[in-house]
């Protein structure tokens, strides 16, 4: 994961661009006109609205600069003696000190707002060199390889033009141009190679000189900033050919010149350009100085002041516990032993002939017993629901105990109160509780009928079953005497079916015709008689609404009207209808005439 993309930092722009950029910017989105009639606080805002937007504007373009600037304290050291070696980073600080200075200037300046917009520009113009100096620094970092610090990466380093680059195009997808001469590469370099499924970061330096570290220029120390800051595994390129322009013993001579860079990291030597001058034909002096330079690499990897050497690492005898040799043996003869399905089928006739049995792998008993049929049903019954041999004498067991509970609890369904109840009243109770379990299975049948609607007795009862006289009937037969129920169903009645009422005078007629109101008349003109009799009662007059009534706190009629207005107005109903509504945006016209009229000819302009 690429840590530091600094191709998507902001443009910089010159000190003239920006003041273009902010002028335009608050002349847009500011008013512009400003008429003599103005108040003048009217028009010290309309400056001060110019000013404080001019302000915000150049924080925000300012602060953007600075924040998407790496800081050198904060990054990974690779990258910030890489852009110290580049750039010099005293000079990079005092850049980014003076765009940091510009921005609370101009902060100050918005406070003392006269004269504000000349001063805020001035001050822009004096960071121009800031800004064209960020904004090379910006441009140049955007071409930089993105290196990734922390992932596995292999570094290429030697002297120029060894066969550096080459390798880095063989072993990558990367395209770095090779030109027979020294000092081709001029950075650094990034590719990415697969090595047994694990990714690699290939990063190819620039040629290093064997000189004094202050003798060097920027190339070289973009390769020993990269030694000395990323962890990675070094390959030093060793041209024994010679074409490169320097012998084996210069070569040799940097490599011992920087090889505190190669401490606690893998280190390999490789001897390039083979084919043009052999490893064997080479000098023994040259021999011996290749030998150094590996016991050198062996030393860096097992780790500083180890006396381990080329030949004894190669002379020593991979050693490996018997449990694994052992572990690896069964391994290798159970893969040799086991089958697999695809065997077994090109076996026995291949695909379209042999069918593989799901039933193989089946715990049983008896491995015999798994091919065996399994019926599906058995002398009439489902062998699924008979899997138990003695079910039928577990059901003969528990119909019996069953049977014996009944007997044992029959009585106590008759029992209320902790009372026994005679035959007779036992008889009478069970023809009630099937009385009421047919009641209840009319209403669930009517229930259903009516539209999944809950049912109310007087609405639907239309074969007018539920009557009073059809419950003393009821009564009667089971041999009770039904007179107390019907008074008590009748007042109910009389009392939901008319309210008191109240006579001119204030006395109450709660009596006389009061059981002329009898739910049970079935005439139903008499019914309609008793009405109109109840509605010739003379009755008080109601109270209007706006009248004030003592103790409501109203002054008068008109200011408790106003107050029941706008208590009505507060309550806003839903728009159940789908109206239009004072929240609509509303177009009263969809073609006003002077946008649809044509040209007009010669006359009065009194539309416009």
């Amino acid at each position: 994961m690429v840590q530091y993309n600094f191709k998507k930092m902001t443009v910089v722009p010159n000190g003239k661009d920006f003041i273009d950029i902010i002028l335009s910017r608050t002349q847009r989105q500011t008013p512009t006109v400003v008429h003599k009639g103005y108040a003048i606080s009217r028009l010290r805002q309309f400056y001060m609205r110019k000013v404080k937007y001019t302000q915000q504007n150049f924080h925000e373009k300012l602060s953007t600069i600075i924040d998407e600037f790496p800081r050198l304290d904060d990054i990974h050291p690779f990258y910030g003696d890489l852009l110290h070696v580049l750039y010099n980073k005293d000079h990079f600080k005092l850049a980014l000190g003076q765009i940091n200075s510009a921005r609370t200037l101009i902060g100050k300046i918005s406070k003392d707002y006269v004269a504000a917009l000349g001063r805020m520009c001035t001050v822009i113009k004096r960071i121009g060199p800031s800004l064209a100096y960020l904004e090379q620094i910006r441009q140049h970092m955007a071409r930089l390889p993105s290196i990734d610090p922390n992932t596995r990466t292999v570094l290429i380093c030697g002297y120029p033009n060894v066969g550096k680059t080459s390798f880095i195009n063989k072993i990558t997808r990367a395209d770095v141009d090779v030109q027979p001469y020294a000092f081709t590469t001029k950075s650094l370099f990034v590719g990415h190679t697969d090595y047994k499924y694990l990714r690699y970061q290939v990063i190819d330096t620039p040629g290093i000189l064997d000189r004094p570290f202050e003798d060097r220029n920027i190339i070289e120390m973009c390769s020993i900033t990269a030694l000395a800051h990323l962890r990675a595994a070094v390959l030093f390129f060793l041209d024994i050919s010679g074409s490169c322009g320097y012998n084996i013993a210069q070569q040799a001579s940097l490599f011992h010149s920087i090889k505190s860079l190669f401490m606690n990291k893998p280190l390999i030597i490789v001897c390039n350009k083979t084919d043009l001058q052999p490893l064997e034909g080479i000098s023994e002096e040259d021999k011996k100085l290749v030998a150094e330079m590996k016991n050198e690499a062996m030393k860096t990897v097992i780790g500083q002041g180890g006396e381990a050497t080329n030949d004894e690492g190669q002379g020593k005898a991979p050693c490996i516990p018997q449990a694994v040799l052992e572990a690896k043996s069964n391994q290798a003869a159970e893969k040799e032993k086991r089958s697999t399905e695809r065997d077994l089928e090109n076996e026995n006739g291949g695909a379209g002939v042999y069918s593989s049995s799901l039933k193989k792998h089946y715990i049983l008993a008896n491995d015999e017993w798994k091919e065996d049929v399994m019926p599906e049903i058995l002398h009439g019954y489902n062998v699924c629901d008979f899997v138990d041999p003695d079910i039928f004498h577990r059901l003969k067991e528990l119909e019996r105990e069953e049977g014996l509970r009944h007997e044992e609890q029959g009585d106590d369904d008759f029992e209320t109160d902790a009372l026994k109840l005679t035959p007779e009243e036992q008889r009478m109770l069970s023809e009630i509780r099937k009385k009421r379990s047919k009641f209840i299975q009319q209403h669930r049948i009517k229930k259903s009928t009516a539209e999944s609607r809950p049912i109310v007795p007087r609405k639907f009862d239309k074969d007018r079953e539920f009557t009073t006289k059809r419950m003393g009937r009821q009564l009667t037969k089971l041999g009770i005497d039904p007179t107390m129920a019907i008074n008590r169903a009748r007042s109910r009645s009389v009392s939901r079916g008319r309210k008191r009422e109240r006579s001119v005078d204030g006395g109450d007629t709660d009596g006389g015709d009061a059981m002329d109101m009898d739910v049970d008349v079935p005439n139903k003109k008499q019914r309609m008689l008793s009405r109109s009799r109840s509605r010739s009662r003379s009755r008080s007059r109601s109270r209007p609404p706006i009248e004030v009534v003592p103790g409501e706190g109203y002054k008068d009629s008109s200011q408790k009207a106003k107050a029941i207005k706008k208590a009505k107005k507060s309550n806003m109903m839903r728009n159940k209808n789908a109206r239009r509504g004072e929240a609509d945006r509303v177009i009263p016209t969809l073609k006003p005439k002077h946008l649809f009229s044509g040209k007009r000819s010669i006359g009065k302009t009194q539309r416009r």
